[in-house]
């Protein structure tokens, strides 16, 4: 079976899903990655329940979170709300595929995100968002036999691996800092994760 990860389709998957799908903790590669950036702005592609998105603006970081589902951001700005999250948060309704933000970022992460674009189209599209000197963050599902996400199995078209991201990437534009693959187990699911990480650095100046 094959999905088409359009507006449908996401808004379907958070009205259908529990409650607690708003209230995950953020994804712990998030704080090991960003730890040591400076704070800047930054653009949550793909921001769901926005729990990364609340930690990051928590942390001193102008965020951008834009989601296609106007249930999940309903979901985002309430858990906001409630968590008492910085003002410097901003919320958008937006088809990734086609939207654009019209500026650049010092930081542009995904979580799990999946576009109605290819899956490395995707990471394509928002790397370009980068600002120069600026950080790429992308954790998605790993392509394996039995990879499990979303608490379903994760159709081919949205897994990737390490490497067919960072093949992707110039050399003379980019510095891979993080290319990994884990297996993680998380409380109350019985089924691990498997995870790919990438964290990539635009750089300032070509070395072409």
């Amino acid at each position: 079976m094959t999905h088409d990860f359009d507006k449908d389709f996401w808004e379907r998957h958070w009205q259908e899903g529990p409650g607690s799908m708003g209230g995950n903790p953020p994804n712990p590669y998030l704080a090991r990655e960003t730890s040591g950036l400076t704070p800047g702005t930054a653009l949550d592609a793909g921001c769901g329940g926005g729990a990364e998105a609340i930690w990051l603006a928590s942390h001193g970081w102008h965020v951008t979170a834009a989601d296609i589902s106007s249930e999940a951001l309903a979901r985002a700005a309430e858990r906001a709300a409630t968590s008492g999250a910085p003002e410097h948060l901003r919320w958008v309704e937006a088809d990734l595929s086609a939207w654009s933000p019209g500026e650049p970022f010092d930081l542009v992460m995904t979580h799990y995100a999946h576009s109605a674009m290819p899956q490395l189209e995707f990471y394509d599209r928002i790397a370009e968002w980068v600002a120069p000197g600026g950080t790429l963050l992308i954790v998605g599902h790993l392509h394996t036999p039995g990879s499990t996400g979303h608490g379903h199995h994760p159709p081919a078209e949205a897994s990737v691996t390490s490497a067919a991201i960072t093949a992707r990437m110039d050399g003379a534009e980019w510095e891979i800092v993080t290319a990994e693959e884990h297996l993680r187990t998380v409380t109350g699911r019985a089924v691990p994760l498997h995870d790919v990480v990438v964290r990539a650095t635009r750089r300032k100046e070509s070395h072409a």
